[in-house]
């Protein structure tokens, strides 16, 4: 579960880790009240699980309570990469006379958790590791040793004052069950005072049993709405659909996608069953998207045999009437039953369906047909 950095940083207070004072507003009203409490400069920061915020002008100074009250209302509403700013954190503006970048998170791929810090914060860690490798220290941490703040902070270049709070934020991601702790910027302040300016948060959802965290938000949107289906689906940014039986298979088309030369609109494995409904579902998700332009779904049959899965993207199709034939639908059926389930969908002769029977040639089809060619 990812926090918003409002959430973040009152775990961050929690666990005794320097923030500015502020609070969340979700109306330009309450935006003016904090500031007047706060009686300083204030920054009004968008609140939503993205990055680019300051780019997109999601982050915006405020010389005082009026002003902070005509930047919410700027921002409040505002859409960042496809997330819709519902409310804002209006906190005291802080001068920085350093910025630093400090991680903790598991590191799959080693099996273990590794600890990221850098003298140069206040960008995206991936440009640090491209053109300054060298600025970025990683360094394993071993969970039962933890971490030494001053090996840790004198190999970055941090000041010795910020070597507590970088203990800190690694008690914070044991005691939380976290799966990553980020902090970009974590700044000195010209009064030499270490504070977390921004932070990001991803909490283990199988720990959520030892804890008493709040529910996750629901917005209405369509990773909602696919949720309360039953349906495991991720949204992403591009324009093709795609649908499969089995997260490694969605995987695996998500990347032959990508090397046909478009982008995923989303990740949606149906599992095991592929009744009609189940398709209904999946693919009223899909073409709920404006960004999706072509569909694609890629089963391999197994227990769920192709010729199942064919009869239930027909009858979806039905369910779905003229909402089914607005994009196309691209199907590659391989596996247990696939002959009798393409015949299936050969005798149905919907408008919208082309079959393709490699993975490889349905990818580059539903790229095209994404593409408009």
């Amino acid at each position: 579960m990812d926090l918003y950095e409002y959430q973040a940083k009152e775990l961050f207070r929690r666990h005794a880790i320097p923030v500015p004072p502020g609070g969340v507003a979700s109306n330009p009203a309450e935006a003016r009240a904090i500031a007047a409490e706060l009686a300083t400069p204030v920054v009004v920061k968008a609140q939503v699980k993205t990055g680019g915020r300051g780019k997109a002008g999601g982050i915006r100074p405020a010389p005082g309570p009026a002003a902070a009250e005509e930047e919410a209302a700027r921002v409040l509403g505002m859409d960042i990469k496809g997330h819709t700013a519902r409310s804002v954190l209006v906190e005291a503006a802080t001068v920085p006379f350093e910025e630093y970048y400090a991680a903790f998170l598991v590191d799959r791929a080693a099996g273990g958790f590794l600890a990221m810090v850098s003298g140069q914060g206040g960008m995206d860690v991936e440009e640090v590791a491209a053109t300054h490798p060298e600025a970025l220290v990683r360094m394993p941490v071993d969970p039962l040793a933890g971490v030494d703040g001053r090996l840790l902070a004198g190999k970055a270049g941090l000041p010795e004052a910020a070597a507590e709070v970088l203990e800190r934020l690694w008690r914070a991601m044991v005691a939380e069950d976290a799966l990553l702790v980020e902090v970009n910027p974590l700044v000195c302040t010209t009064d030499q005072r270490i504070v977390a300016l921004d932070g990001k948060v991803t909490l283990d959802d199988n720990a959520a049993f030892r804890h008493s965290w709040d529910p996750p938000e629901r917005t209405g949107g369509l990773e909602d709405r696919a949720r309360a289906k039953g349906l495991n689906y991720v949204k992403l940014d591009g324009a093709v659909g795609v649908i499969g039986n089995g997260a490694g298979l969605v995987m695996s088309t998500l990347d032959v996608v990508a090397l046909a030369g478009a982008a995923p609109a989303n990740f949606l494995d149906i599992g095991g069953g592929a009744s009609a409904q189940v398709m209904a579902d999946g693919l009223e998700i899909i073409l709920s998207d404006p960004g999706v332009r072509c569909v694609l779904v890629n089963v391999f049959g197994g227990i769920t045999a192709c010729d199942a899965v064919a009869t239930g993207i027909v009858g979806a199709l039905a369910q779905l009437g003229e909402r089914g034939t607005a994009r196309p639908i691209v199907v590659r059926l391989d596996g247990n039953n696939a002959e009798a389930g393409r015949r299936i969908l050969s005798d149905a002769r919907h408008p919208a369906v082309r079959q393709v029977h490699t993975m490889d040639g349905a990818a580059e089809l539903a790229a095209r047909l994404a593409a408009g060619a």
